[in-house]
């Protein structure tokens, strides 16, 4: 990896890092859709990245977020799992002719079905875990699933929006 790619990783993380913690925090639809966006630059990363290297992205990314929503641990634990299982989902969704070197699993890069059997199960994966994880000892089913769906729905929406805006096509970082 050059200067360059490693430059804008780390730019884009500390970017999700701060509009995730100064200006989604607080943010909630209905009560029930929380806005965790963060997510997208896990999902986000070149496809090439090994999944050690991935893992230690999203525990570090996590780590902080944790630290400033006071959650001990549950973002960590949430953006690991994904990160663990994020190359084995693109195993699955490889393409015939494979993927491009320096891709970025993104909307614009693959098109909108595949991003959506892409992002969509490991949104899902995250949020299964955060709130299954927030809601232990407690006899909140309803409330938990009804937190799930419509944050995943809303984290999704919000990727889509924010690679629309802010992002290129067919460029690898």
């Amino acid at each position: 990896m050059n200067s360059r790619k490693v430059f804008l990783l780390a730019g884009s993380f500390l970017l999700y890092f701060l509009v995730q913690v100064l200006m989604l925090k607080n943010m909630v639809i209905f009560g029930v859709a929380f806005c965790f966006l963060y997510v997208l630059y896990v999902l986000l990363l070149p496809v090439e990245m090994k999944t050690i290297p991935l893992m230690l992205i999203a525990f570090i990314l996590g780590l902080i977020v944790d630290f400033f929503y006071d959650t001990m641990g549950m973002h960590t634990l949430c953006l690991v799992a994904i990160a663990f299982f994020r190359n084995f989902w693109l195993d699955i969704l490889t393409p015939t002719g494979g993927y491009d070197e320096n891709l970025q699993p993104s909307m614009l890069n693959m098109g909108l079905g595949w991003f959506v059997t892409y992002s969509i199960p490991l949104i899902l994966v995250h949020h299964i875990l955060f709130f299954y994880v927030d809601s232990l000892g407690t006899n909140l089913f309803f409330p938990v699933v009804q937190k799930i769906i419509a944050s995943t729905i809303f984290v999704f929406v919000m990727s889509i929006v924010v690679q629309l805006l802010f992002y290129r096509r067919r460029r690898g970082i």
